[in-house]
C-alpha cells in the first residue's frame, strides 16, 4: 500500500512525502503526483538521495526532455542544465519573476531541479500561483483580458547583447546568443485553460511578455503591469528552502517562479532537468 502523502502549501505548491524518488514508482503514485502537480502548480520533495540517471528517469515519466538551449550543460549529461552561482559570482540565474519557456510556441509543461550544494543562508526560491491570480482577479479584469493574446520573446533576455550577455559574470553559464536572436516571438492566450487540470490560469509574465496583441505600448504596458502587481499579491506566493536532497517539479503553465539572488560569497549548485509541453488555448 502506498505511503504517499501530500500536503497542500499556503500561497501555492503542495509538499510531498512518503516516497523514495530513487525507487521505481508506481503507476498509482504516478497518478498521484501528476494530480498534485496538476491541482497545485508546484510539488515539493525533501531528503531525496537522487543521482543524474535517477533524475532523468523520474523526468522521462512525465514526457520528452527538453535539452536547454542557453544553459550549460552537465559534462556527462547533456539533459541536466546546470543553475550554478559561485562564490565570486554576483548575478544568480533566474532572478527575477518569470515562468520558463512561455517564448517557445509549445511552452515546457515543468522543470524538475535538484538541490546538489546550497548555501548555508538564503537561496531559496519564490513560487507564486497563477490559479489563484485568475480566480482573485477583479470581474472587469477578467472581462477585460478574456480572449485576448499576449507576445512573448526570448530576444532581450537570452539574444546577442541583451540581459544575459550585458552582464560581467554569465560567462560559461549562460550561452548561444545567436538562437535566442533567431527564435521567433509568438503569441499565447492571456488566459489558458490548463491542459491537465482544466482549471484557468493567466499566462503572462514580467521577464519574457513583451506586450498584449491588439494594444499600442503605453496601453499594453499599463495593463500589463496591473496584472503583474496583482500577481505579486504575497497570498499568491510560497518561499521554498532548500536544502541538500531537496526536490521542486513546477508547472509552467500555472506558476511563476523567482531565484532569490541572497548569498553572496557563498556556492550554490542546481541541476534542472525540463519537461517537453503543448500549445495552449
Amino acid at each position: 500500500m502506498s505511503g504517499i502523502a501530500i500536503k497542500p502549501l499556503d500561497g501555492v505548491g503542495a509538499e510531498i512525502s512518503g516516497i523514495d524518488l530513487s525507487e521505481d514508482i508506481s503507476s498509482a503514485d504516478m497518478a498521484s503526483l501528476r494530480t498534485a502537480l496538476a491541482e497545485n502548480g508546484v510539488i515539493f520533495f525533501h531528503d531525496q538521495e537522487i543521482d543524474e540517471k535517477d533524475h532523468i528517469a523520474f523526468a522521462k515519466r512525465w514526457g520528452k526532455i527538453n535539452i536547454n538551449r542557453f544553459f550549460a550543460a552537465h559534462e556527462n549529461y547533456p539533459e541536466i542544465a546546470l543553475v550554478a552561482k559561485e562564490p565570486d559570482q554576483k548575478q544568480n540565474i533566474g532572478g527575477g519573476w518569470h515562468t520558463d519557456h512561455s517564448y517557445d510556441r509549445e511552452p515546457a509543461m515543468g522543470s524538475i531541479l535538484v538541490a546538489r550544494e546550497t548555501p548555508e543562508t538564503g537561496g531559496d526560491t519564490m513560487f507564486a500561483s497563477m490559479y489563484r491570480a485568475f480566480e482573485t482577479l477583479d470581474d472587469d479584469l477578467k472581462k477585460e483580458i478574456k480572449d485576448k493574446r499576449a507576445v512573448h520573446s526570448a530576444k532581450h533576455i537570452f539574444g546577442r547583447n541583451a540581459y544575459y550577455e550585458q552582464q560581467d559574470d554569465f560567462s560559461g553559464r549562460i550561452g548561444n546568443s545567436e538562437t535566442g536572436n533567431e527564435l521567433n516571438d509568438v503569441s499565447h492566450p492571456m488566459v489558458i485553460n490548463h491542459p491537465d487540470s482544466g482549471k484557468k490560469a493567466l499566462y503572462v509574465n514580467p521577464a519574457f511578455t513583451i506586450k498584449v496583441e491588439g494594444l499600442e505600448e503605453e496601453e499594453s504596458n499599463k495593463l500589463l503591469s496591473k496584472i503583474y502587481t496583482h500577481c505579486m499579491n504575497t497570498d499568491h506566493v510560497h518561499r521554498f528552502k532548500w536544502k541538500p536532497g531537496s526536490i521542486a517539479f513546477w508547472d509552467n503553465r500555472s506558476t511563476w517562479h523567482w531565484a532569490l539572488n541572497d548569498y553572496h560569497g557563498q556556492r550554490r549548485v542546481m541541476h534542472r532537468i525540463t519537461v517537453e509541453g503543448s500549445a495552449l488555448e
